[in-house]
């Protein structure tokens, strides 16, 4: 199959290429990219007005499969995935069982296969670091590695043993893999529902202080000093968590780090609004660590924008706010509420927005093709307008969940084409259906 992307916007932040241009697409790959291209045969898609840049990449989702499908599946998460810009996401392990052997690996990969198939995002797989998510024992990560796991983490269950962290960096950084650290001091947030502050007081229950998150970033960005591991910290949520991965950056320590479109949207305010549904871990802060997030992001010491993907039933979200799960999803609304919160109040340009959402991340889980858009690269593209404004239908949603803080808000930024290895897999129809 060849298709033929005419006089769409090109955005490329590796090359710094940009400009209205055409892309020829042959069989998997991107075969040219320049001005007034022919390509008889081909099927040609029509990208006036549009940007087109490499496929979005998400480093940081939960899939629920194994043992919690009623949340969310492979295939479910892989399909939302597309239906979002994303053409790559990345797994995490807390499953039931836990993905933290070589079987449980095959199994994730085997999934991911048939969810391509039925028009889903590549998956990737991420395996735990230590043994059941328990803190107590590091995995075999060299066969964890040959199984096919791309990094390792065991977010959802932080941990808190730093001894057994420093021998899994240690480890790691042998096998080349990078561990994404969830950085909450257990004891600190034991399962608060909130952020420590003026509305957990209004509340009048308990809440998750921000040195519980600083604290451990500190210890992990040390402990990567000294191992020379790589270390990402993931969902970043204060400003005293962004100065200290500043600080260790300039250093010259392996330490990267993400935030998500809630941290740079939202406050410990919309609790208040939306109750359960903006419940999350690490939990929303105050405008001041807003605003230190939107200028971490700026100035480069926060390398990357993932969703945390977290699905759950609606029977599970409408519980009370202190016994409701956290998490939220977010594969469908990611790029729109970036590009609504950083792009169109002009915080950020285009192309270090897509940078944080295609190439960062790719490159921090050494994801093989994947953020690159190139002549004879993978043909993993997104197509989008920037500035169509919709308003958000959970319903509509291609995840099983629905449980976004996002639900009726009008955001800005349409996705119109997912394409991966050169197959149309996304296409928003014109009647706003999704074909």
């Amino acid at each position: 199959m060849k298709y033929l992307i005419r006089q769409g916007r090109l955005v490329d932040p590796v090359s710094g290429i940009g400009g209205v241009m055409d892309i020829l697409l042959e069989g998997d790959k991107v075969a040219v990219i320049g001005s007034d291209l022919s390509a008889p045969g081909a099927q040609v898609i029509d990208a006036a007005g549009l940007t087109v840049c490499a496929g979005l990449v998400d480093m940081h989702v939960h899939l629920r499969e194994p043992g919690f499908e009623y949340k969310e599946t492979i295939s479910s998460g892989a399909r939302a995935g597309a239906a979002g810009g994303f053409t790559s996401i990345a797994c995490m392990p807390n499953t039931k069982p836990v993905i933290d052997s070589p079987g449980a690996v095959a199994f994730v990969k085997e999934k991911a296969a048939l969810a391509r198939r039925e028009g889903g995002a590549r998956v990737w797989p991420i395996a735990a670091v230590s043994r059941g998510q328990k803190g107590q024992e590091v995995n075999d990560y060299e066969g964890l590695k040959a199984a096919g796991a791309v990094a390792l983490s065991d977010d959802g269950v932080p941990v808190q043993n730093a001894n057994l962290l420093r021998d899994a960096m240690i480890l790691a950084h042998r096998q080349g893999l990078t561990i994404l650290s969830h950085c909450e001091d257990a004891d600190l947030v034991q399962n608060f529902a909130v952020n420590e502050g003026r509305v957990s007081r209004q509340l009048r229950i308990p809440g998750r202080p921000a040195i519980a998150e600083e604290l451990q970033v500190m210890r992990d960005a040390m402990l990567a000093e000294e191992t020379g591991a790589a270390v990402h910290i993931c969902h970043i949520s204060t400003a005293k968590s962004v100065a200290i991965v500043r600080r260790y950056k300039k250093k010259g320590v392996q330490i990267t780090c993400e935030t998500c479109p809630q941290y740079f949207t939202f406050t410990e305010e919309e609790v208040l609004q939306q109750g359960s549904l903006a419940r999350v871990n690490p939990p929303l802060r105050t405008s001041a660590d807003v605003e230190a997030i939107i200028e971490g992001l700026k100035d480069g010491t926060i390398d990357a924008i993932a969703t945390d993907h977290a699905p759950h039933s609606a029977e599970e979200k409408a519980r009370s706010l202190t016994e409701a799960p956290s998490g939220m999803v977010g594969l469908e609304t990611a790029l729109a509420a970036t590009l609504t919160a950083l792009y169109h109040t002009g915080e950020m340009s285009l192309s270090d927005i897509l940078r944080k959402m295609t190439l960062n991340p790719a490159c921090i889980l050494r994801l093989p093709g994947a953020g690159r858009l190139s002549v004879g690269g993978e043909a993993d593209l997104v197509l989008f307008d920037p500035d169509e404004e919709w308003t958000v239908d959970p319903e509509q949603f291609r995840s099983q969940a629905r449980n976004t803080p996002f639900g009726g808000r009008t955001l800005k930024g349409r996705v119109k084409y997912t394409i991966i290895g050169g197959e149309v897999i996304y296409r928003y129809g014109e009647e706003g259906t999704a074909l």
